[in-house]
């Protein structure tokens, strides 16, 4: 099986996000890379500028790469999910 064919297993069918007559495939998933990795980018920046000390700016590091889970959880929290 090449690249281009990969399947998606979704809604109790298997179904592909490929062309398969001209060989290509929509995974879509570019964008939303970029997105996470310029936020993660964006608050390790934040953080670590706030810190005053090198073990500061290391939890910050740290803060920045776990804050979308903190923030996952908090949101289905309150929402008592």
């Amino acid at each position: 099986m090449s690249s281009w064919d990969r399947t998606v297993y979704s809604g109790g069918k298997l179904s592909d996000n490929c062309d398969h007559s001209s060989n290509k495939c929509n995974n879509a998933t570019g964008a939303i890379g970029a997105v996470y990795g310029f936020a993660v980018l964006g608050a390790a920046v934040y953080f670590i500028q706030q810190s005053t000390s090198f073990w500061g700016g290391v939890w910050g590091l740290l803060k920045a790469i776990a804050w979308p889970a903190i923030l996952m959880y908090k949101l289905l929290e309150i929402l008592k999910m």
